[in-house]
């Protein structure tokens, strides 16, 4: 053991390795509330793509397990390490290496954050719109998981905005694939593989990202409805019209009442509404115009009247920021609150309310209590599960999830499986699926090296 360290400080400098007791506790998992969290017997701070490789040369011929390491912000224990095995962490490759205003792209690397992107982008009057709860959450870790976000259901998720990836794979090898196009019709599409691969197929040290150009103006609408099914007849019409909303997200009474007392955050709502209302929609609204923009403001206020809504509020800036920062954080609201795990299932977004009406049935005959928010405009539902029993909690997880698949989703939308949704991946996914990626993930790390136990045993 003594050696491979000495190995890996000729790989990346002694003062960025560190092994057993002298790894901070943080790097043992990440935001999962059930992944088991892990210590690796090493830790390596890499600063360079060369580094990264030599890393993975000692790893391979040594069969010590590799696990890669953003901001640790994840939400299944994708970053949780192997017993024995290396965690690289990307805290030092965090440059911005260049924004290109002409082609619209960012070249990162994987330790950047969300944050950091943004501001910098701003400056050329661009911004990169996977916008997270958590906005120091690393560009690297978004890959690895094709994380979404509030406004996906405008701009898609992250695979969207991959353009190219510099990775290394399991053998050392460095690859290159991709450019600042958005089209190519040359071969298997690799960049794509890789996002949302999990970290198990190659360490991505280097993505060309897709920007945006920033809309000048934003308004916030909150509308209360008697009931969530309500909510969820709103918002195909207003996904699939002319009104093209940023965001549309979905709050259930339980939760906007945490959000509301947690955040002490003042939503000019009346006690009658409150007193009605069993479902919220918050809808943000973009455009360059403000002229164009209160337009769409008004027409959205008839149509969410005309579509049900008990009333609809548009909020002051200083409000809405507070409504959307604490729907950003609703996860945290929720870990506060006490929640067991939470529940993050896709369905078409027709199908929001039965699935809504599974979670029902699933807490009413186990005891538990779900509730929670969702990015209703593309069917991504978050949901606590407060069940501290494990086998009841297992009960409402495996209902929950089978009943999105039953639905026409899948068992999760942007979190990804990591170590602690693995064993209803493998459960309820079609086996066929499940071996073919099994069959690419040999393809491209034949031992077994990078992130073993994510995804599959």
């Amino acid at each position: 053991m003594a050696d491979i360290e000495a190995l890996l400080a000729d790989a990346v400098g002694a003062r960025d390795v560190l092994a057993g007791a002298a790894i901070p506790p943080e790097y043992a998992g990440d935001e999962s509330l059930t992944a088991l969290r892990q210590l690796p017997a090493y830790l390596v701070r890499p600063g360079a793509t060369a580094e990264v490789a030599d890393v993975l040369r000692i790893a391979g011929e040594a069969r010590i397990p590799v696990t890669a390491r953003g901001s640790g912000t994840g939400m299944s224990g994708g970053c949780v390490p192997r017993p024995g095995g290396i965690t690289v962490s990307f805290e030092r490759m965090n440059r911005i290496l260049e924004v290109d205003a002409v082609n619209q792209a960012a070249v990162v690397q994987p330790g950047v954050t969300l944050d950091q992107l943004d501001h910098e982008a701003a400056e050329s009057g661009l911004h990169y719109p996977v916008q997270l709860g958590e906005p120091t959450a690393s560009i690297g870790g978004t890959i690895a998981t094709n994380a979404g976000g509030m406004h996906a259901l405008r701009y898609g998720v992250t695979r969207h905005h991959v353009l190219a990836v510099e990775a290394v794979l399991a053998s050392g090898e460095v690859v290159r694939n991709g450019g600042k196009y958005v089209k190519t019709s040359t071969g298997y599409d690799l960049t794509q593989l890789l996002v949302g691969s999990e970290g198990t197929l190659a360490l991505v040290t280097e993505a060309t990202l897709r920007l945006r150009a920033r809309s000048r103006h934003s308004t916030t609408l909150l509308a209360a409805f008697a009931s969530a099914e309500d909510v969820f007849r709103s918002v195909a019409p207003l996904a699939g019209g002319s009104l093209e909303p940023v965001a549309l997200e979905y709050v259930d009474l339980l939760a906007m009442a945490a959000i509301a007392e947690d955040h002490r955050t003042g939503l000019g709502v009346p006690a009658s509404v409150r007193s009605a209302a069993l479902g919220y929609l918050v809808a943000v609204l973009e455009s360059n115009s403000a002229t164009r923009l209160q337009e769409d403001v008004e027409a959205a206020g008839e149509q969410l009247l005309g579509l049900g809504a008990l009333d609809v509020f548009v909020l002051s800036a200083p409000t809405a920021r507070k409504l959307v920062e604490a729907r950003e954080h609703a996860f945290w609201t929720a870990k506060a609150a006490g929640a067991d795990d939470i529940v993050d299932v896709v369905v078409p977004r027709g199908e929001l309310s039965g699935l809504l009406t599974a979670a029902s049935a699933a807490a009413e005959d186990t005891g538990s209590l779900v509730t929670g928010c969702g990015h209703a405009g593309d069917g991504n539902v978050h949901l606590s599960v407060f069940q501290p029993d494990p086998v009841r909690r297992d009960e409402v997880l495996r209902r929950l999830l089978r009943a999105g698949l039953e639905r026409g989703g899948t068992v999760s939308g942007e979190h990804g499986i990591g170590r602690a949704k693995k064993p209803y991946f493998l459960a309820l996914e079609d086996p066929v699926r499940v071996e073919l990626m099994r069959r690419i993930k040999r393809a491209f790390d034949p031992a077994g090296i990078l992130n073993p136990g994510v995804l599959f045993d």
